[in-house]
C-alpha cells in the first residue's frame, strides 16, 4: 500500500441483503451479527447503507486486504435502534476478531469512546461527553500515526491520546455493540 492510497465505500453499487464484496464480518465475544446492505432513504450518499441489526458482544466488519499501520479511518454512521446500546464505531489495525483499536459512539450514553480490544478483551482508554443524536447521521473520524490517536464525532476533536498498545498493519472496517441496530454510509480510509 504507498502512502497516497485512499478508498471510499457507499455501498451503492452493492446487491441489497447481501455482505458488500470485499468485507468479512465476525463478534468478538458471543452472538450473531448480521451484516447486510439495504436501501436507506435518508442515506448521505443514496441509495444504500451497510446495516448491523442483529446482535452480539462487539459486531464487526472489515476490509480484510487493508494493511494500514498510518492513515485514517472515517464513516458516516445512524444509531437507529437499541435498548442495551446505540452505538456506531470505526476498527483500525485490526489483526483478527480479537485484537485491534476501536472508536465509538453512543447515542444512549452521549458519549465518545476509545478502546483496544486484546485477546478479546475490550479495554477503556478514554471516554468523552459528546452530543450524540438518536436517527440522525453522525461522521465518526479516526487520526492515527505511530502511537498516537485523534477521534473526531462530527468535526470536533472530542479524543487525543498516545497509546502503545497495537502497532503495525492491519484492517480497517465498522463496529457497533449488543443489540445496536446501526447504519453506515460513505466509509473511507486511507493512508498517511
Amino acid at each position: 500500500m504507498t502512502n497516497s492510497h485512499a478508498e471510499t465505500f457507499s455501498f451503492d453499487y452493492d446487491a441489497p441483503g447481501a455482505l458488500p464484496k470485499g468485507w468479512r464480518q465476525g463478534v468478538t465475544g458471543r452472538g450473531s451479527p448480521r451484516w447486510i446492505v439495504e436501501p436507506d432513504a435518508s442515506a448521505p450518499s443514496k441509495p444504500n447503507v451497510l446495516m448491523q441489526a442483529g446482535s452480539g458482544t462487539f459486531p464487526w466488519c472489515v476490509r480484510p486486504e487493508t494493511g494500514l499501520a498510518d492513515g485514517y479511518v472515517e464513516v458516516k454512521f445512524k444509531p437507529i435502534s437499541g435498548r442495551e446500546d446505540q452505538a456506531g464505531g470505526a476498527v483500525w489495525r485490526w489483526k483478527d476478531g480479537d485484537h485491534y483499536y476501536v472508536a465509538r459512539a453512543n447515542a444512549l450514553e452521549n458519549n465518545v469512546s476509545l478502546y483496544y480490544t486484546e485477546k478479546g478483551r475490550r479495554n477503556t482508554i478514554r471516554y468523552v461527553n459528546a452530543p450524540v443524536a438518536a436517527n440522525a447521521w453522525h461522521t465518526l473520524r479516526v487520526e492515527f500515526k505511530a502511537n498516537r490517536i485523534r477521534v473526531e464525532l462530527d468535526g470536533k476533536t472530542y479524543i487525543e491520546v498516545e497509546d502503545d498498545h497495537i502497532a503495525g498493519r492491519g484492517a480497517v472496517g465498522v463496529w457497533t455493540k449488543a443489540d445496536s441496530v446501526t447504519a453506515f454510509d460513505d466509509f473511507h480510509y486511507g493512508a498517511r
